[in-house]
């Protein structure tokens, strides 16, 4: 079921948005407003990763691209249980010559935060990123 919500803005803000909205992939403004809606009031409510209270459960994705020689690191943080990675997974990007590991994974914000800096601070690590679950009170799972 959906409902309408209208709003009023300044002309320069609808081009603006339009030309965000474009950037980001959309074709559809009200998809675009909600889920930015739905990100800022996540990060509101609790903070981004690393603004977050040590203590706070976080689950979500870690994603890994690096070279060749950093698996040893990658296993430690499967099997350290700082973070409970529920599932694995492995590609090669032939492309740009990257592997890339996703852990889903659940822990406390410290705890991403330490497995995030440990991994950033590892030679032939590329890039390190989390995304986040929201958090919602029911749903699907």
């Amino acid at each position: 079921m959906t409902r309408i919500l209208s709003i009023s803005v300044e002309n320069s803000f609808v081009d603006e948005l339009e030309t965000l909205m474009k950037e980001a992939g959309y074709i559809n403004r009200s998809m675009f407003l909600r889920d930015a809606a739905l990100n800022f009031a996540e990060v509101k409510r609790r903070g981004d990763l690393t603004t977050m209270e040590d203590n706070e459960v976080v689950e979500g994705h870690l994603v890994v691209y690096y070279q060749h020689g950093v698996e040893k690191k990658l296993m430690e943080i499967r099997h350290s249980h700082e973070l409970e990675v529920s599932s694995y997974n492995h590609s090669c990007l032939t492309h740009s010559h990257t592997c890339v590991d996703v852990l889903r994974a659940i822990g406390t914000a410290k705890n991403f935060r330490g497995a995030i800096e440990g991994l950033q601070n590892t030679t032939g690590v590329d890039k390190v990123s989390f995304v986040a679950a929201p958090m919602r009170d029911g749903g699907c799972c």
